[in-house]
């Protein structure tokens, strides 16, 4: 089989207890709900980001036909009952997700917010309030129905290239079924953005993400597309950048395609790829010059509930790599849930959280975790809301309340945060890579903007480091330029910054 343990070190690493999740969903100052009619079957995503900048993640939800909320976070400590409170927004509809990430480079960040109708730009300014920004950008909004977003900075941008993706092209007449929209990808001209050149044909896409997976320095576009609305003839596809072309010979694979998510799961610096879909979830190992299939004893197709007695297909959303229980090994979360009330897939869902055993393979720990909630989850996310270094989870859901989950799993190792910023307008460091090694091996990560269903965050990135107390972090800037950073005290938040 595929060996996906990061070294041999590692796979001699105990592994701490199944992980524990309490219920915080009344940490929320009234429930919230993603809903809507057929243009809000899919969409539903979350943005996760500090937008006051005390360092806990605040939350921008998506709520479809109902507006979106923003979630300021207001837990008191580390570990205590993590706590939100109402943030001022206006009161946005048709909003299918959003996107943190800094378009004007003044370091506080802004959203890119997904719609049915004219997308948005809001500036953040840094307080937890925002403007809107559009306009005074120059983004040409369509009244399009928008379920995909990516970005990333190309050389000697002042500002990110953009790519917002279409689903149903609602104003065809022979639609919806094989009227998939196409896409448009927006570059920077000055101090705003230039009218947006069309990614076509468009096969419904459902996430996108700008990665340079070949670790070439030429970052591609990934689109994973429904097939459900493509019908025929569609597939998950690969576009260049510069310029804008498919990437010749790409191996075609066709899937309900919903969501992407993105890692290094062998310890070879390369990401593997996870592809969420009705029925199978679909990880795919990276060879370098293309994806290979994992083998079904990997545990992650996850087709099917795994309780109850349903035993129809499963429908996956958002996944997520995360460490769990900080052992140095990439654990996984799968956001699933029924369109609405399609008969041929699983009515009762449950959601799916893998966790990597030493051997590489995955198994299921939702129900012990208390996280295997049926509700129907579209967006959702992983991140650390109480400062306390474990990961929690945040899980929207389709006509059913958002939920928050505190990780309170006993023994898990020590972490790092890494907070990565740098001069000029990409502050956050996209396109960086970050490798940190350990006496128990190397694990890299890449920092991207988009993936996962309709919404992604912008945080430190966490690192689980088993019984480690140093580490040696490599961060290849965006710029070309490297620096090292040796870590001699852990369970904290570190600012990278790179070499004057």
């Amino acid at each position: 089989m595929i060996r996906l343990a990061l070294s041999a070190a590692i796979l001699a690493a105990p592994a701490a207890a199944d992980p524990v999740f309490t219920d915080r969903a009344d940490g929320l100052p009234a429930p919230h709900v993603y809903d809507g009619g057929w243009e809000h079957f899919v969409g539903g995503g979350v943005a996760i980001f500090d937008c006051n900048g005390d360092t806990l993640p605040d939350l921008f939800a998506a709520g479809g036909e109902t507006p979106a909320a923003l979630f300021v976070n207001r837990t008191e400590a580390p570990g205590a009952p993590i706590r939100f409170g109402r943030g001022e927004a206006d009161a946005l509809t048709g909003v299918t997700g959003a996107y943190p990430l800094d378009i004007d480079g003044d370091g506080a960040l802004d959203l890119a917010i997904l719609r049915v109708g004219p997308n948005r730009l809001w500036r953040g300014l840094g307080d937890c309030s925002f403007e809107d920004a559009t306009e005074r950008w120059g983004l040409v909004s369509e009244d399009l129905w928008t379920t995909a977003f990516t970005a990333t900075w190309e050389p000697e941008q002042d500002a990110p290239t953009l790519v917002f993706g279409n689903y149903v092209d609602r104003a065809d007449p022979e639609g919806p079924f094989g009227a998939c929209d196409t896409h448009r990808l927006y570059r920077p001209d000055m101090a705003r953005y230039a009218a947006p050149e069309i990614i076509a044909p468009g096969y419904c896409s459902l996430s996108m993400l700008i990665t340079d997976w070949r670790r070439s320095g030429a970052p591609e576009l990934r689109i994973s597309n429904d097939r459900h609305y493509y019908v025929s003839g569609g597939y998950e596809e690969m576009w260049r950048l510069d310029p804008l072309e498919p990437v010749p010979d790409w191996e075609h694979v066709s899937l309900w395609g919903m969501g992407i998510a993105s890692a290094d799961l062998t310890g070879d610096g390369l990401p593997e790829v996870m592809l969420t879909s009705m029925g199978d979830q679909l990880l795919q190992i990276n060879r370098g010059d293309r994806f290979e299939n994992a083998p079904y004893s990997i545990g992650t197709y996850a087709q099917r509930p795994h309780i109850g007695d349903d035993g129809r297909p499963a429908t996956g959303w958002h996944a997520e790599f995360g460490d769990i229980d900080n052992d140095a090994r990439l654990d996984l979360f799968i956001a699933k849930g029924n369109v609405d009330q399609m008969p041929s897939n699983a009515m009762a869902d449950p959601n799916n959280l893998l966790m990597q055993n030493e051997d590489g393979t995955f198994r299921e720990t939702s129900i012990t975790a208390g996280v295997a909630s049926t509700a129907r989850a579209r967006g959702a996310g992983l991140a650390d809301l109480d400062g306390d270094g474990r990961l929690d989870l945040v899980v929207v859901n389709r006509r059913a309340p958002m939920e928050i989950w505190q990780n309170e799993t006993p023994g898990t190792g020590h972490w790092l945060g890494l907070k990565l910023r740098m001069p000029g307008s990409n502050t956050h460091a996209v396109g960086a890579w970050v490798e940190v090694a350990t006496e128990s091996g190397t694990q890299t990560r890449e920092v991207t903007v988009g993936g996962g269903h309709a919404g992604g965050q912008s945080l430190p990135l966490h690192i689980g480091l088993g019984a480690a107390t140093q580490a040696t972090i490599t961060v290849r800037w965006p710029d070309g330029g490297e620096s090292t950073h040796d870590i001699d005290r852990v369970d904290r938040i570190v600012r990278l910054t790179p070499p004057r």
